[in-house]
């Protein structure tokens, strides 16, 4: 490698036969001969083999140009030498000489023309850079003599410029410092006329001028006063910026916040203003509070004004707490509509500086004014809650300073409505459910509802002790949708919106917030006088027909049914009660249909006394109160349910009480009925109350919560029996209770809707085990009726006489038939007297006629088990005088089938029975009496059973009777 870079470094080139001579007598030992290297040369070398020859070569003849091939093969000669082997590896490295030689020469003859070329061009920059050294020194020289002619010259001039440029500075200074002595007046003017970022410009600029010229004795004075007047400037801005928490003007407040721009103090303006709006609630509430103390106290007496805010609120008086509150409420929006006018204008602010312009540089935002914008909306933002939460607890220490249990209902309606038109502000201000709200009035609620409750459930008993249960007319069309109190429901919007007031703004507006509508000026709680008109009701009917046209209606439309429905004429479904009757009727029970349906005479407006009507209203105000309040509506639905629970228990006390129920068997109670009933008297009826001398033993807490059973009036007579004992005045306790019912059930969607999720459950069981039972009421409260309108002990008496041992076939049936169906006759007749009092429904006078018949047909199986002998033929005359008064009995009544026919009938038919299928009819037909079953086998000893099957039979009697005792 080394002699190839003494090769090129040589201008000319030599063989490479040539270049062998001068390598060094070491190397020249490796070198072969000039023979050797022909005949080497001579031989035809394949270019494969002779890079296969140079890839054998050992790397270390590679590595350094210090490698020392000789003393590398000597040592690797083995100890013993062999002369072929020598002369082997001799020839070896000669051929790899040869193969480098020969490689190295091609290359060179190869980069020849390169070479020369290079050569030349290195020749070339040798001869321009000679010249370029000639150039520059004399450039120097050139320039060293213009130096030393020019700067003798210049210096005079300089000096002389230098002294006029100190004098005009000089001259600019005392200018501008007698400017600045000139500055107070017009910074006085400025902050009269409220441009403060004016003043604060121009006091900046005299700040940054004086500081140019401290140097000067007469500016230090100065600048002290700069500096007391930039402050007094902060104090009249601070003063400023707290007037727009009332009154938000742009104009202003855009001033303000250019002026703390000015200052670098918008952060400090944020903080202070915040500050600024929390004061103004505590100042505005305490103003508005005292006013109405002092105003109501009659004398400016000082010790008001240095209570606190809580104390203040207790001296509220009744009179004077709805005018309060509501100012209270003005005043607390007229600074939340500042707070959020004043966040408006800082978003619109922002989007204006958001807004690229055509000035790139204009456009562009210093760093530190992008972190005064983030701070500032985080600020607002959090404020929000903030502000709302210091406007909750002042009205909540107002809410909670004044007991409302006595208020009256309309005005306790009115602060709900305030209350809940404030939360609606509050969720449209910050999303808030406005929990210290609720819960304040919620406690508040609670209370009051508590005590209101239960002056309304004794309002209630006064009613009921004095109810003469009278009709009160109201319209068919009646409706408690037309009631005052339940105007409400007909206004869909939610429920945290007043109910009592509606806006009377386009459809439009209703969907814009309360900020959008009231934006630039009004209240939302402004009292409209016009929204506390009520509207006139038209419910009462001016007598027993709206119209004489009705009343011919009502007949012609029993005379004909040429235009009913075929579906109608199938089946029969009473309009007022929805009930079906037990069997279809067919198109002659229709015509026929004024026998049992004693309402010919009237319309089919609602059967409802005046309590009822006053309960009803009563349920009206309840969920009004519940629609606003949704936190206590269960508690109102509670207490909902108490009233609908007394007036049935009051209804079932005074004309359903009976001890002889149990035993007429007829299962006039049902066990769900019951339930209920035995529920109401432990929950809600005051049993101790009864007793006047009895002694206290229950709680007071709990007695609070019960009410004394009701007792019914004196003007009430339930043992006449020219009225059917008091029949109209059940009729229209009963309906009234169904027509109630019927209400209840109409409002259940409602108030499912308001019922909390987890309270659900006792509004169903409420309707499932309450309200449906109420229709049940009319069999206990009928049966008495029924019992007593129809002599039956007569009955007994008279087919006691009968003798049923006869040996012949009869064709007359008994007298006895002949004066129940009088007496049956005489009970149609004063149903229809009384029916000219009170509409009786289809549903009424078939459980009348239902109760009749059964206890009639008991009264018969009764009289055929007095008979202590009877024979073939006085089984039949007991057929026979049974299915003349069914023949008879049909065309008194449409009711069918006729109740507890087969109960007689089969009763009849077991004289014939063998004694085995006697024995499996005692088993099966449990409905008879044990004494029943008894005189059935004894009067069958001796036709056609034995002593011993009689023993038998009757021991099978008394098994039956056993597990009874």
């Amino acid at each position: 490698m080394q002699k190839i870079k003494s090769l090129m470094s040589r201008q000319g080139l030599k063989s490479p036969q040539e270049s062998m001579a001068d390598l060094s007598p070491v190397e020249s030992l490796r070198i072969p001969s000039k023979e050797e290297l022909r005949e080497l040369r001579e031989q035809p070398i394949d270019p494969q083999v002779e890079q296969e020859i140079i890839e054998s070569i050992e790397e270390v003849y590679f590595s350094t140009d210090s490698f020392d091939m000789v003393q590398h093969e000597l040592e690797k000669l083995p100890p013993e030498l062999n002369l072929q082997e020598l002369e082997e590896y001799r020839d070896k490295l000669k051929r790899q000489q040869a193969a480098v030689s020969k490689k190295v020469a091609d290359l060179i003859l190869e980069k020849q023309p390169a070479y020369v070329k290079e050569l030349e061009r290195v020749t070339a920059l040798q001869a321009n850079l000679q010249l370029a050294a000639v150039i520059c020194t004399n450039a120097r020289r050139q320039l060293s003599m213009s130096k030393e002619g020019f700067t003798e010259a210049s210096l005079g001039l300089l000096s002389n410029q230098r002294r006029r440029q100190l004098l005009t500075g000089l001259l600019k200074s005392l200018r501008t410092i007698k400017t600045l002595q000139r500055t107070d007046v017009r910074l006085s003017e400025m902050l009269e006329e409220e441009d403060y970022p004016g003043a604060i410009q121009l006091c900046l600029e005299c700040q940054k001028a004086a500081s140019t010229f401290k140097h000067y004795s007469c500016i230090s004075e100065l600048n002290s006063k700069l500096q007391d007047t930039l402050e007094q400037i902060e104090e009249q801005l601070d003063v400023a910026l707290s007037k727009t928490c009332k009154n938000f003007d742009v104009s202003h407040y855009t001033k303000v916040q250019l002026a703390y721009t000015l200052l670098g103090k918008t952060q400090t303006a944020m903080d202070q203003l915040h500050m600024h709006f929390t004061q103004a609630i505590h100042n505005t509430v305490f103003q508005v509070v005292l006013g109405y103390v002092e105003l109501c106290a009659g004398n400016a007496d000082t010790k008001f004004q240095k209570m606190q805010y809580k104390d203040l609120c207790t001296h509220i008086t009744l009179d004077s707490y709805i005018p309060c509150l509501t100012d209270l409420c003005k005043a607390l929006w007229e600074v939340m509509v500042s707070y959020h006018r004043t966040m408006q204008w800082h978003e619109e602010h922002d989007k204006h500086k958001a807004t690229p312009t055509a000035d790139s540089a204009a456009a562009a935002e210093s760093d530190d004014s992008v972190v005064d914008r983030s701070y500032v909306k985080k600020k607002l933002e959090h404020g929000l809650t903030r502000i709302w939460q210091d406007v909750q607890l002042k009205v909540k220490a107002y809410i909670l300073g004044t007991d409302m249990s006595n208020f009256k209902y309309d005005d306790f309606i009115v602060v709900l409505d305030v209350i809940s038109r404030l939360m609606q502000v509050g969720e449209e201000f910050c999303g808030s459910k406005s929990e210290v709200l609720q819960e304040s009035i919620k406690r508040q609620s609670v209370n009051y509802f508590k005590n209101y409750h239960r002056a309304r459930l004794e309002e209630l008993r006064m009613f009921l002790e004095n109810e003469t249960w009278e009709l009160c007319p109201v319209k068919s069309n009646f409706n408690i949708a037309q009631l005052h109190e339940f105007k409400f429901m007909g206004q869909c919007r939610s429920p945290s919106v007043s109910p009592s007031r509606r806006s009377s703004t386009a459809p439009a507006q209703d969907e814009l917030s309360l900020f959008q509508q009231y934006h630039q000026e009004g209240n939302p709680f402004e009292m409209h006088a016009e929204n506390k008109e009520e509207e006139t009701e038209d419910v009462l009917a001016s007598n027993g027909y709206e119209s004489d046209e009705l009343e011919k209606n009502v007949y012609q439309d029993y005379d004909s049914d040429s235009d009913v429905p075929e579906e109608l004429k199938q089946d029969y479904v009473d309009e007022q009660t929805g009930d079906v009757p037990l069997k279809s009727a067919s198109r002659e029970t229709i015509r026929s249909k004024k026998k049992s349906d004693y309402n010919l005479n009237k319309t089919n407006a609602p059967i409802l006394t005046n309590t009822t009507l006053n309960v009803i209203r009563l349920v009206g105000k309840y969920m009004q109160m519940m629609n606003i309040l949704k936190p206590i509506a269960f508690d109102v639905i509670h207490c909902v349910s108490q009233l609908f629970d007394y007036y049935l228990y009051a209804v079932y006390t005074f004309f359903g009480r009976n001890d002889m129920y149990e035993s007429s068997g007829l299962g006039l109670i049902s066990s769900r009925l019951r339930t209920t009933l035995n529920r109401i008297q432990e929950s809600l009826i005051d049993m101790e109350a009864v007793a006047e001398n009895a002694p206290v033993h229950g709680a007071a807490e709990d007695r609070k919560e019960k009410v004394p059973s009701p007792h019914l009036s004196q003007l009430v007579v339930l043992t006449n029996g020219g009225t059917l004992y008091g029949l109209a005045q059940r009729v229209v306790a009963t309906e009234s209770l169904v027509f109630l019912a019927e209400q209840f059930e109409s409002l259940q969607s409602h108030l499912d809707t308001m019922m909390p999720a987890a309270k659900k459950p006792f509004l169903q069981q409420f309707y499932s085990q309450t309200v449906s039972t109420a229709s049940e009421l009319r069999k206990p409260i009928y049966w008495v009726v029924a019992a007593k309108a129809i002599d039956y002990e007569q009955m007994l008496l008279l087919m006691a006489g009968v003798k049923w041992d006869i040996r012949e076939i009869m064709s007359q049936h008994n007298v006895y038939v002949d004066v129940l169906l009088k007496e049956f006759e005489e009970f149609n007749k004063r149903l229809q007297d009384v029916s000219r009092h009170v509409r009786i429904p289809l549903p009424v006078s078939n459980v009348l006629w239902e109760h009749c018949i059964r206890l009639a047909n008991r009264t018969l199986v009764e009289g055929y088990a007095n008979v202590k002998k009877c024979s073939n033929e006085g089984r039949a005359l007991m057929q026979l005088d049974f299915q003349q008064f069914l023949m008879k009995l049909e065309k008194l009544t449409d009711l069918r089938p006729i109740p507890d026919k087969e109960f007689v009938e089969t009763y009849i038919k077991a004289y014939y029975l063998t004694e085995n299928d006697m024995e499996q009819f005692i088993k099966n037909h449990r409905e008879y009496s044990m004494k029943q079953l008894a005189n059935l086998v004894n009067v069958c000893l001796g036709s056609h059973i034995n002593k011993k099957a009689r023993q038998k039979l009757l021991a099978a009697i008394d098994d039956i009777d056993r597990p009874k005792r």
